[in-house]
């Protein structure tokens, strides 16, 4: 056994934070984080820490991600400070994820300075969720656990669609998802799909001429991404599968940047529905549209920190699939 305890910190009232401590039948650390009147962040720890190992949860928001990884940081150095034994970001959402290179000339590599800041800050590993680009693993000079969210999707599609059913397709939006999608489609026994893009330039070029690559005729069709912000793309997507015959399309997502455009899109798309996890903080959004879902990855978060806690792999509680 470890010789020392858990210590969860998160911000106040963080609903992802509560539901993973319930799950490792512990309490988060009672924090105060406030503003000040020029809007400069006031953090303490309410308790002592000394000696301890932290888990520092950090859910980020999708109008707030700068204020997000401020906050992080400090709690960071708050924690060095009070002389934490060990201190762990469990940060689901990676932000400036996708900012992993020079896409530009004279362009910064975002992610990277944001790997920089929270090692300087006295973070000895991280934990996050289906990083954008597997790579910037790289970026740390610490240990990085990239999980992957493929078993709770597997456990929401047995759920809702069963398996060994030819009636559903797991289609991958481009070529570097293909692979995920083909470990989910073979793990339920469903076909797979890939929609090929043939685009010019960088992302920031939404000009793509779409091929589709399978049968959808006649089938329930489930797009697999990573990360999903204005669905401008996903809802071309969705018009090629209808088009191709397809019954209906839904999109599952590791991470949802769901905005009120993004809101306004989806319900005027042909999309049946949305699931995200709640890797961010969206819960006020699903009042403003029924074709949203949220997945819960509590479990794997709080299984993924026990493990790392007590020394074990990680990997093998992952690897269902």
């Amino acid at each position: 056994m470890p010789e020392h305890s858990i210590k969860l910190l998160a911000p106040p009232n963080n609903k992802l934070a509560k539901l993973v401590s319930e799950k490792l039948s512990t309490s988060v650390v009672p924090v105060e984080l406030n503003h000040d009147s020029n809007q400069e962040i006031l953090f303490s720890i309410s308790e002592s820490i000394r000696g301890q190992d932290v888990y520092i949860l950090m859910p980020m928001s999708p109008l707030g991600i700068n204020d997000r990884v401020l906050e992080t940081l400090i709690m960071l150095d708050a924690a060095r400070l009070a002389s934490a034994a060990t201190i762990t970001a469990v940060v689901p959402y990676f932000p400036y994820v996708r900012q992993d290179k020079r896409e530009r000339p004279r362009a910064p590599i975002t992610a990277k300075l944001i790997a920089d800041m929270l090692v300087s800050c006295g973070c000895k590993h991280v934990l996050t969720l289906e990083l954008h680009a597997p790579q910037t693993q790289g970026f740390f000079n610490v240990p990085v656990d990239n999980l992957s969210m493929e078993p709770c999707i597997v456990d929401y599609l047995k759920e809702n669609y069963g398996t060994n059913t030819s009636e559903v397709v797991i289609v991958s939006p481009d070529a570097a998802g293909a692979k995920r999608a083909s470990n989910i489609a073979d793990h339920l026994h469903y076909d797979v799909a890939l929609i090929h893009r043939d685009r010019e330039g960088s992302r920031f070029d939404n000009d793509s001429r779409l091929n589709l690559v399978g049968n959808v005729k006649k089938k329930d069709c489930i797009i697999i991404i990573d990360i999903v912000d204005t669905l401008v793309t996903v809802s071309k997507d969705a018009e090629l599968l209808l088009e191709a015959g397809a019954l209906s399309v839904i999109v599952v997502a590791a991470h949802g940047l769901v905005s009120d455009l993004t809101i306004k899109i989806l319900i005027k798309s042909k999309l049946e529905m949305l699931v995200v996890t709640n890797s961010i903080v969206i819960e006020s959004k699903l009042k403003k549209c029924s074709k949203l879902e949220i997945l819960d990855i509590s479990g794997v978060l709080a299984e993924s920190i026990r493990r790392l806690h007590n020394g074990e792999s990680i990997g093998l509680h992952l690897e269902t699939i």
